[in-house]
């Protein structure tokens, strides 16, 4: 990607700047106040910040030169002090969750450290990577995120392991290729327009004949589109490309010296990710969540950037919200 076409550092800072904004705003207006929000939107600025500024031009790299690895753990004390804020500020303090967030953070940066000398692919990238997503996934994150109610509960763990995924594969053990950026580059609408119209007339049909979706749209929900919009793509398609396109296949197509390799199997994988969704165990989310992760993957091989592919990934879930149903 050239660097014209990447977002520079202060228009991502303007960027989070309004994203930010508008959910303080909205939360706001929901009747949220006091000490515990406050301590609430600062822990979530600054997880989201660090989120986003990795991926404008020329930070990462920064960062990289200036700190080198030490980086890596300064950006771990970081968010275990952003923590402590969170926790503090909102009553919640409890020295189990403490130490529970701590092996969160320290255990895949302990991980990438063994790794450091060791080409891409060695068996603590992947025990990371797969920590990481048994940390999204089966976490207790409503015992660690309690305020307000356990509602932004996924939100932060998925801010959290993405910030420990950084630290860990873009400043303690560099990974080359990943596409962490937010840009636009030559021929991308064609490759994000095609692939979620090729999936949807697969997808679609294929559904509906193993009897997972049935067509219902939620029109009255058509007014919430940019709030779920934005939401799924920056906490949902965003971390999950991250680690399976970003990551996981770039590592599989290394380790394996084949692209298609680590395309298919990271496919699969992503998949296979997605069993306990809906019920256990449930193979026909396994099926159309292998095709999907086909998609997403084309797409990133294609662009380079995890940010196409998000946005393909985010284009899926959103329709499937909006207009269809589980049978």
């Amino acid at each position: 990607m050239s660097a014209t076409r990447q977002l520079g550092p202060f228009a991502t800072l303007g960027l989070w700047a309004a994203l930010t904004l508008t959910g303080a705003l909205y939360a706001s207006w929901l009747g949220y106040g006091g000490r515990g929000f406050a301590a609430t939107l600062t822990a979530f600025s600054l997880f989201f910040l660090v989120m986003l500024l990795f991926a404008a031009r020329g930070v990462a790299d920064w960062l990289a030169a200036r700190f080198g690895a030490g980086g890596s753990y300064m950006l771990g004390v970081a968010v275990f002090l952003v923590y402590l804020i969170y926790a503090l500020g909102t009553n919640t303090f409890a020295f189990a969750r403490v130490a529970a967030v701590a092996g969160l953070i320290s255990l895949p940066l302990a991980l990438a450290a063994s790794a450091e000398r060791r080409p891409a692919g060695a068996w603590q990238d992947f025990l990371a990577i797969a920590g990481i997503w048994v940390a999204v996934k089966f976490s207790p994150s409503h015992w660690l995120w309690p305020y307000p109610g356990g509602r932004l509960a996924y939100v932060f763990t998925v801010l959290l392991c993405v910030n420990i995924a950084l630290a860990s594969f873009v400043l303690l053990r560099p990974m080359n290729g990943i596409g962490y950026s937010i840009g636009w580059g030559r021929r991308w609408s064609f490759f994000v327009l095609a692939s979620l119209i090729v999936f949807a007339c697969i997808a679609i049909p294929l559904g509906r004949a193993i009897h997972f979706i049935q067509f219902a749209p939620h029109w009255g929900e058509w007014k919430s589109l940019p709030l779920l919009s934005l939401g799924v793509f920056f906490f949902t398609a965003w971390p999950e490309e991250f680690l399976f396109r970003g990551l996981l296949q770039n590592m599989l197509a290394r380790a394996s010296n084949s692209d298609f390799a680590g395309w298919w199997t990271a496919s699969i994988l992503f998949g296979f990710s997605h069993i306990t969704n809906m019920g256990f165990p449930n193979w026909r989310y396994v099926l159309l969540a292998s095709i999907a992760g086909f998609f997403y993957g084309w797409t990133w091989r294609k662009t380079g950037s995890i940010f196409a592919s998000a946005l393909v990934h985010a284009g899926v879930d959103v329709l499937w919200h909006l207009l269809f149903r589980p049978a």
